[in-house]
């Protein structure tokens, strides 16, 4: 596991931060094996001195808020500490109802934030904001008081930042600025804020005994969605299907047990995943379960570099255990598994506390999953699309844990195959379908020729 010079100290300094300052920041902390007096020494000798000697006036507990987070950041980009603010977030984030916009935005390696999509119906879809729209710049409600002016670039800011920026209570106006192809610059939309809620699963049918579901997110509830939009579509279908495609393009992830249920319905036996971690609690196995199973019709499962985390231990475990094939390109690569742990005064610590492995011991920390197709998605003059390659991953992350730091024995990450496809308006889904219609006719074929062979070596009892 990577290691500096900063290490050490800074595992003492957590000493120091949460346990002799927990009234500050709300922590708790259990007692340190060995304490280097030195080295704790050395960090109350350097908060003194900015205390005393500093240009201006600083608050302690600012500096304190501070050193924490320096000291998580030292991990890995998932680990963090979760003031008020960010712990509601999260949890609202789970629960899939909040006042705001309703877009799902990703961070562009140029460092704006990108539109992933509006949800339907919501406020940020009745006035045009489409997917790929690029949000450059936020003209909040309320100005923070840092602020020089009332509206702020999005190059560089945070995800989270946006997002408390563009959330807020319902009938209040916000206006962003949107760039996209064909605007020679930036146009603002006004958008007047509204209550969301995420149903973190929609369904229809393609064609005839073809169904498709959509997972945009694993969250509190998304089991009891699936198992709806499952339902409608067999109704419509008037009984098993032909053919599904999962599409989790662009899925972040969420809880881990809504991703293992949700895998659990296609799989009657074996592992969905397993986790192992430094401490013996974290070492779990996850195993599916015959009751409630779907029956065996073909499953495509549509991935991109935004399916991530939970979304990507679903297509591991069902590509492992030959349930589907996974089609699109290669996913984000996070093969880690964060716990949240509650703190005084409303706050919380983010903390990765193990690695997960789909069921055949792979670790897809850092490398992603792998389709078994390869077909990327076409941007809106036919060619394939060029803009992928900018968006972010796993191993683009400052600090992240690397495939050797998951498997020592891995040896670099294996290419993506040629890409292939037809033209169309959504040539992944265009693709995935076509492959459940020919997957669906040689299954047939083979039944039908299973029988006629059964015919053939039957003995005549004919009088």
């Amino acid at each position: 596991m990577r290691r500096n010079k900063f290490s050490v100290f800074f595992v003492f300094l957590a000493g120091v931060v949460v346990s002799a300052l927990a009234g500050v920041i709300g922590g708790t902390v259990g007692s340190l094996a060995a304490t280097d007096y030195e080295d704790l020494s050395l960090f109350t000798s350097v908060l003194t001195h900015v205390r005393r000697h500093y240009v201006e006036p600083v608050e302690e507990k600012a500096l304190l808020k501070g050193a924490v987070n320096g000291m998580l950041q030292q991990l890995d980009p998932h680990s963090s500490y979760l003031d008020n603010d960010a712990y509601q977030e999260m949890q609202v984030d789970t629960k899939g109802e909040f006042h705001g916009l309703g877009i799902e935005i990703t961070k562009r390696r140029d460092g704006y934030i990108e539109v992933v999509s509006p949800i339907e119906g919501t406020p940020a879809a009745k006035v045009g904001i489409r997917p790929r729209d690029q949000i450059v710049g936020i003209c909040p409600t309320e100005v923070p008081e840092d602020w020089t002016e009332d509206c702020h670039s999005t190059k560089g800011m945070t995800l989270f930042d946006a997002v408390n920026l563009m959330r807020g209570k319902k009938g209040t106006e916000i206006t962003i600025d949107v760039y996209r192809d064909g605007f020679d610059k930036p146009q603002p939309f006004t958008i007047v804020r509204d209550v969301v809620k995420v149903v973190s699963v929609s369904g229809r049918m393609l064609e005839p005994g073809y169904g498709y579901v959509r997972i945009r997110a694993f969250q509190e509830r998304t089991i009891q969605d699936l198992e709806k939009a499952l339902e409608k579509l067999h109704q419509e279908a008037g009984g098993p299907l032909d053919g599904l495609v999962i599409d989790m393009r662009d899925n972040p992830g969420g809880l881990l047990d809504q991703a293992v249920k949700v895998a659990d319905v296609w799989l009657d036996d074996g592992l969905v995943v397993y986790t192992q971690g430094r401490v013996e609690s974290q070492r779990q196995e996850f195993r599916a379960h015959r009751e409630g199973t779907e029956s065996s019709y073909p499953i495509t499962i549509l991935v991109n570099e935004g399916t991530a985390s939970a979304s990507e231990i679903v297509a591991g475990a069902l590509q492992d255990q030959n349930r589907a094939l996974v089609i699109g390109v290669k996913t984000f690569g996070k093969g880690s598994v964060q716990t949240v742990f509650p703190l005084e005064g409303g706050r919380a610590l983010r903390l990765t506390t193990a690695l997960y492995y789909t069921p055949a011991g792979r670790s897809i920390q850092e490398v992603g999953i792998s389709p078994d197709i390869v077909v990327k998605a076409q941007a809106a003059d036919g060619e394939a699309d060029t803009a992928g390659p900018q968006r972010i991953r796993e191993k683009d992350l400052e600090g992240h844990f690397t495939q050797e730091d998951a498997n020592p024995r891995a040896g670099s990450s294996e290419g993506e195959p040629e890409a292939a496809g037809p033209a169309d308006s959504d040539v992944q889904l265009a693709r995935a379908l076509e492959v459940l219609k020919g997957w669906t006719y040689f299954e047939r074929l083979r039944k039908d020729q299973g029988a006629t062979s059964l015919q053939a070596r039957a003995p005549d009892t004919a009088p």
